[in-house]
């Protein structure tokens, strides 16, 4: 979770074009399921370590129904998280929706319990996140 909500802070101060800072930063979607996967080296002349399974695919329609900055998540991935007792971050019920192959699933978002909160006790360096943004 804390690594999820790190790469969108990244991304939200990483510029899209260092020469047109008027273009904004980058946003992006997050999302994870938790489960069982099958991994392989595929490939002969340009070998590739993949994952395989239904576990894999959930977790796709998590990243792809997501929303812009935001943290999604199957209802298995909240109760792992819950369960592991969050410091930095709250899991928030979304409801039910309707995922591609899956029907009706209930999803969760993860979301910083608080913006100083979670700085301080996100990593061990707790530097703010302005030090990552790109001159104007």
């Amino acid at each position: 979770a804390n690594f999820s909500l790190t790469a969108i802070k990244v991304a939200n101060s990483t510029l899209i074009d260092l020469d047109d800072p008027s273009l904004g930063c980058v946003n992006i979607r997050v999302g994870f399921h938790s489960g069982p996967v099958v991994a392989s080296v595929v490939g002969d002349m340009n070998p590739r370590f993949c994952l395989f399974g239904d576990t894999v695919n959930t977790a796709s329609r998590m990243e792809s129904n997501s929303e812009q900055n935001r943290v999604h998540v199957s209802e298995m991935s909240a109760e792992l998280l819950e369960s592991q007792g969050l410091q930095t971050a709250r899991v928030v019920e979304r409801g039910y929706i309707e995922v591609k192959g899956k029907s009706k699933m209930l999803t969760f978002w993860v979301e910083p319990k608080s913006e100083k909160e979670w700085l301080s006790k996100a990593g061990k360096k707790k530097k703010s996140f302005s030090q990552y943004s790109n001159p104007s």
